[in-house]
């Protein structure tokens, strides 16, 4: 007879496999650069330090999961997961040509959209303060070298 674990909590145990799956990815990944030191740190020295706390946090949920009950998952929400992919993308191939100014309101209000808590009006002022306060931070303040509006509207 194979002896199992009683799983008392289903969510932490995907997100535990989750967590450690992306912190292992990021140590693997981390391996061909150079790690440096705490001074002088190199490539390597943040995915490995990430990587290697996300598969501690991992392993933290995954004993949790075994340990303390939980609710169970009740069903698989594709909506929400293909309008944040979408909106994800969307931002990437936007961000260049489109700018700053027109992906990121596109994002937030796809991503919100994503929620059974979907309000237009809250998501537009979220939208348009979200994009003031990147444009003056990243943009202005620190000078990350993306168009406000891209070349698609500069001709």
């Amino acid at each position: 007879m194979i002896l199992t674990p009683a799983i008392k909590n289903a969510r932490d145990l995907w997100a535990g496999i989750l967590y450690a799956g992306i912190g292992v990815s990021a140590l693997i990944f981390s391996r061909d650069y150079e790690m440096g030191s705490a001074l002088r740190m190199g490539p390597a020295y943040l995915p490995t330090l990430l990587g290697g706390l996300l598969v501690l946090i991992g392993a933290v949920s995954l004993g949790r999961s075994l340990i303390r009950p939980g609710a169970r998952i009740s069903g698989f929400q594709i909506k929400g997961l293909v309008l944040v992919t979408a909106a994800t993308l969307l931002f990437g191939i936007l961000v260049r040509g489109a700018g700053l100014a027109i992906a990121l309101p596109l994002l937030v209000i796809m991503s919100s959209a994503a929620s059974r808590y979907f309000r237009w009006g809250y998501s537009l002022v979220m939208a348009a303060g979200l994009t003031l306060f990147c444009i003056l931070v990243f943009l202005k303040g620190l000078g990350v070298p993306l168009p406000i509006l891209g070349s698609w509207f500069s001709g």
